[in-house]
């Protein structure tokens, strides 16, 4: 039975796609699933923004093939571990938890380099390609923390 892990932030289009493709490249895909979603609906069905997928493709990653899709509560029940991206998302996601299962399922994913800070991956959307850039490390360290960690 594969461990199913869920990324999230608000479209799904940025931070998450690349925190999913990330992740992808450090797990066995025999024993991991790894997916992403958004909170908002906005873009749903849609390829990641062309910055993250040219940003993963500058590091090696090929994320063009991801597609958008909105969380919904029934995730709760198909997902083992679900990271989300800021503080905003993780209030959304957990208003739709169903009970205390659910609860313990959902975490910041930086949480995986800063314990208990609640820090925020920051929302590149209206920045430069630098600041994908910038996001892209930051999910490069904290996604290596968490392969580490689901892996021993």
């Amino acid at each position: 039975m594969k461990t199913r892990i869920l990324m999230v932030c608000l479209g799904n289009i940025c931070r998450s796609p690349l925190a999913e493709g990330l992740l992808k490249s450090k797990l066995d895909a025999d024993k991991f699933e790894v997916d992403s979603a958004g909170t908002g609906h906005w873009h749903v069905g849609s390829l990641p923004d062309s910055r993250s997928i040219a940003v993963a493709q500058k590091n090696g990653l090929d994320i063009s093939d991801q597609r958008g899709m909105q969380f919904k509560p029934a995730f709760f029940g198909h997902y083992d571990h679900i990271f989300v991206m800021d503080n905003y998302n993780y209030e959304d996601v957990i208003e739709q938890v169903r009970n205390d299962g659910d609860k313990e399922k959902v975490s910041l994913i930086l949480d995986e380099i800063f314990p208990g800070e609640r820090v925020d991956v920051p929302d590149p959307y209206n920045d430069s390609l630098r600041g994908f850039d910038k996001v892209y490390e930051m999910l490069d360290e904290a996604t290596t923390k968490l392969a580490e960690r689901l892996t021993k």
